[in-house]
């Protein structure tokens, strides 16, 4: 911390356990296979992960995707569960946490296009070496508000 430069990993370490502590789907069903499904496990050739997470009863849901790779990825299609905006609930290349604001302007667009089993999908924009947490606009503003 004595490093103004890796402030930003404490300001993400910081909103990552209020968004944990907010966001029933990545504690509430831990213990149950049902909370927790993959969305893509096997794109190796783009270093790309993603799973979902979901609370009891599917009220609240949340995507996680991972870039492992240092350039970004875009557009790159993924599945989601519902209609409707999903908001980026974090972006570890945030600029306030030390990145590059490589991402989605906030948020994306669900289209009626199927795609990793999921009945709708979005072209995202992946940061490199980062990971975004997508969830439904109607969840973020509940919980924010």
């Amino acid at each position: 911390l004595e490093n103004p430069e890796h402030s930003g990993i404490q300001s993400l370490v910081r909103d990552l356990n209020m968004k944990y502590k907010a966001e029933p789907a990545l504690w509430e069903q831990d213990f149950e296979g049902e909370g927790f499904w993959w969305l893509e496990p096997n794109d190796a050739e783009s270093n790309v992960v993603a799973f979902g997470r979901v609370s009891r009863g599917g009220k609240s849901v949340l995507l996680c995707v991972a870039n492992l790779s240092p350039v970004p990825r875009g557009p790159y299609r993924l599945g989601l569960p519902r209609p409707g905006r999903w908001v980026e609930a974090i972006n570890t290349d945030s600029t306030y946490y030390g990145g590059t604001d490589t991402g989605n302007y906030g948020g994306v667009e669900a289209e009626p296009i199927p795609w990793h089993n999921q009945a709708f999908s979005a072209e995202i924009t992946l940061p490199p070496l980062g990971a975004i947490w997508l969830v439904p606009e109607e969840s973020a503003e509940t919980r924010s508000g």
